[in-house]
């Protein structure tokens, strides 16, 4: 990606702190800057208006049930068409 310039107008103090937390941490104040906003977004307590109209509900049991309870483990050369012919087979009968 290219690079672009950009012109920041802030205070004496500013442009000092950031010199040295970029000095401290070995990196120029431009990738310090870059880092910061790339992390800030994932800080951010954005909220899922989703998941807050419905964290209170309770799960039914049905939804519970379809959750995997545990890892199972198969062999690598499993063959996953195979499984589902002879479970679908012994569930109708077939």
């Amino acid at each position: 990606m290219a690079t672009v310039k950009l012109t920041l107008s802030v205070d004496r103090d500013t442009i000092d702190l950031a010199k040295t937390l970029a000095s401290e941490n070995n990196v120029s104040v431009s990738r310090l800057f870059k880092k910061l906003i790339n992390e800030l977004p994932r800080k951010s307590k954005t909220k899922d208006f989703i998941f807050e109209k419905y964290k209170a509900e309770d799960i039914p049991a049905w939804i519970k049930d379809l959750s995997i309870k545990q890892k199972i483990d198969l062999p690598a050369d499993v063959n996953y068409k195979d499984l589902k012919y002879e479970y679908l087979k012994e569930k109708y009968g077939l």
